[in-house]
């Protein structure tokens, strides 16, 4: 069976004109894809458009990417992992990729201590070596070094911290270092990574058919996004299946478009429709009586962050990359 094909506007395609290529397809666990429960750096790529290679993108083409199925246009929604949409280029076509950071502090008293605790437990520990890693952890406490007098200062203004609140102070040790030393204890603040995020994208597409036949074609894409993004019952009424998830690619007549970002596979988290574009209640005649202008908000999300993997793989393309 041909793969089934919704496009707005309703006219031919060319090996120049430049569009948004929406492929639904079934969800996959991380499970199924991976065989784990956590996901490698690649495992939402999108690959190349499936078995897909014809040069002539016209409405009447018989084969190829162009095919469709007339007589399946009517239908109410495209088949499970076999629908793709083409939608015009939106005019806020924009990309953001972001890092979560958060300032961290360390003193040198507390670095001190960690270093040495970490370096009894990183190694196998032989009995041999058991009294030299506890020695080198003991001399942390000699009053004889800087290191271990300000150690035991640390420790005592701890412990004097702690006693003053049996009687209702509240007192910290860096401000009894402030109050008697006029000091702190260096806190080597540092900026240190401590996240991915996933990026998110949204459009907004100005929908006026200017025929019958465009104006079906607008009813099924606005019917098979809903129908795609919504969660499945299954037979199974204690639990709910994923929706399926939109492979979204920037097209160049048959072809990647050579510049524009990339995407990973995507859910389709939010969706509205605006059936009065401009404001006012005005429908086409006939038994369709369509409006005569939309307009459609698609926010979608990427399941998987970009890691600085992903713009060394070959589908990763010539342009800027994720």
């Amino acid at each position: 069976m041909a793969r089934q094909i919704l496009r707005y506007p309703y006219e031919a395609l060319t090996d120049k004109t430049d569009y948004l290529q929406i492929d639904i397809v079934s969800y996959q666990s991380v499970k199924e894809r991976t065989g784990n429960l956590v996901s490698g750096s690649a495992s939402r790529i999108i690959g190349s458009y499936r078995g897909q290679d014809s040069t002539d993108l016209s409405v009447n083409d018989t084969s190829g990417l162009g095919k469709i199925d007339k007589k399946n246009l009517s239908n109410s929604s495209l088949k499970e992992d076999q629908g793709t949409i083409f939608l015009p280029m939106p005019s806020n076509i924009q990309d953001g990729n972001a890092v979560t950071y958060a300032d961290d502090s360390l003193n040198g008293i507390a670095a001190a201590a960690a270093d040495k605790i970490v370096d009894v437990f990183d190694t196998d520990l032989k009995p041999q070596d058991l009294a030299a890693k506890f020695s080198g952890l003991a001399g942390l406490l000699d009053s004889s070094t800087a290191e271990g007098k300000a150690l035991l200062s640390t420790m005592n203004k701890a412990l004097a911290a702690q006693a003053v609140g049996i009687f209702g102070g509240n007192i910290t040790v860096d401000q009894l270092f402030a109050r008697q030393q006029g000091e702190i204890l260096n806190p080597n603040m540092e900026l240190l990574f401590n996240g991915v995020t996933l990026r998110s994208f949204k459009f907004s597409f100005k929908l006026t058919p200017r025929s019958e036949k465009e104006a079906e074609q607008v009813q099924l894409i606005i019917r098979s996004l809903k129908q795609n993004m919504a969660p499945k019952t299954g037979s199974n009424q204690y639990f709910l299946k994923a929706p399926n998830i939109f492979e979204l690619r920037y097209k160049s007549g048959i072809t990647e478009h050579p510049f524009l970002h990339k995407f990973k596979q995507c859910a389709l988290t939010d969706m509205s429709v605006n059936y009065t574009g401009e404001n006012v209640y005005a429908t086409y005649a006939g038994n369709l009586k369509s409006p005569v202008s939309m307009i459609m908000d698609l926010t979608f999300k990427e399941l998987e962050p970009i890691y600085n993997e992903d713009y060394n793989l070959a589908n990763s393309g010539p342009g800027v990359g994720y």
